[in-house]
């Protein structure tokens, strides 16, 4: 069973330095900040960040930034008008990057989940970012090899979540979760409520209980 927490110390209990951690979010919308926080108080340190952007401000990922626990931060979207601190770490050399086009970073996280030892896009070619892959040409079309992006954690945030750990999520709140949910090792998932088992409705379930480890409750119950 899925284990339900309403403290979020425990709920990211036992994260190793050096983790690759799956973050979700598009800027703010669905970023699971009380997880992040409390990862904070954890002191997990030497990570490697996979989210859709590098932080916004001085919260969620901008604060674990700012902590100097971050060693690599892959992403799509490294620089907004806010990201000034991951901006600050990259210039003085203090954080790595690598970057990825939103579709493949997405892809990549699915093609972890589904087994897949590697796929052919045609993003990037032609670019720094195909620099050092492997490209071929198919049906006329020039693609580059993509690897998978596999995490020890994945931190995400949801709607509402039975006690099964089944998950549904608000609109666009949803981006990245699902398929964080199925490319980690360990997933813990924070929501608004949990509500027992049959008061979801099936039909409206995303991220199925299978791929969830531990739920962190922001209503407490």
């Amino acid at each position: 069973m899925t284990e339900i927490h309403a403290d979020p110390d425990q709920a990211v209990a036992g994260i190793a330095d050096g983790s690759t951690v799956l973050v979700g979010g598009f800027g703010m919308a669905g970023m699971p900040v009380a997880l992040i926080d409390a990862l904070i108080r954890q002191g997990a340190k030497d990570l490697t960040i996979v989210s859709n952007n590098a932080g916004n401000g001085d919260t969620g990922l901008a604060a674990l930034l700012a902590k100097r626990r971050v060693r690599k931060v892959i992403c799509s979207f490294p620089r907004q008008s806010d990201s000034y601190v991951f901006d600050e770490l990259y210039r003085a050399g203090l954080v790595e990057l690598e970057l990825v086009p939103q579709g493949t970073l997405a892809e990549r996280m699915r093609a972890a989940g589904a087994g897949i030892g590697a796929f052919f896009c045609p993003t990037g070619v032609g670019t720094p970012l195909a620099e050092g892959k492997e490209t071929r040409v198919i049906d006329g079309r020039a693609y580059v090899l993509e690897y998978p992006i596999r995490g020890d954690v994945a931190l995400i945030g949801a709607h509402r979540a039975d006690r099964m750990g089944n998950l549904v999520y608000r609109k666009t709140a949803r981006n990245f979760g699902p398929v964080m949910a199925t490319a980690a090792a360990l997933v813990v998932a924070q929501v608004r409520e949990v509500v027992e088992v049959g008061e979801l409705d099936p039909e409206a379930v995303v991220t199925p209980s299978i791929y969830v480890d531990r739920v962190l409750t922001e209503a407490g119950r």
